[in-house]
């Protein structure tokens, strides 16, 4: 099996496609970036923005979700794109905080690999909460 199907941490970084960069979330703060892409920073410790779109490692998504939902507790609006594994904790985190999830119809192709995801993907929304009148 070729490098470009392997999934483990070392090969943990899919670059996020374009239509979803920048179509869906265009300007969107990332406290994730791809490392060759921006410089180091911890996103996991940074205050984010409202609108925050997360692309984190597939290998340790939980910590993301966690921090996800605790920006969203303070008024944020959070994307993440995320495998799709319904069985796993974090996914359960987000359904219990009210997430909205977007399945896309095919696995995604991302854009610095040559071949499709080898596992399907979704995008979970957390909607900034509105306050009640």
């Amino acid at each position: 099996m070729a490098v470009e199907y392997t999934y483990h941490k070392a090969n943990d970084e899919y670059q996020t496609p374009n239509w979803i960069k920048h179509g869906l979330f265009v300007n969107w703060f990332d406290p994730c970036p791809l490392r060759s892409k921006a410089p180091l920073q911890d996103g996991l410790t940074i205050e984010w923005v409202d609108c925050t779109f997360v692309n984190p490692p597939y290998s340790q998504p939980l910590p993301w979700v966690e921090k996800a939902i605790l920006e969203n507790k303070k008024g944020k609006t959070v994307a993440l794109l995320l495998k799709h594994d319904s069985s796993t904790r974090w996914y359960k985190l987000l359904h219990q905080a009210g997430a909205h999830f977007l399945m896309p119809a095919s696995r995604l192709h991302f854009s610095n690999k040559k071949t499709a995801a080898p596992f399907p993907s979704i995008i979970a929304i957390l909607y900034k909460k509105e306050k009640p009148i």
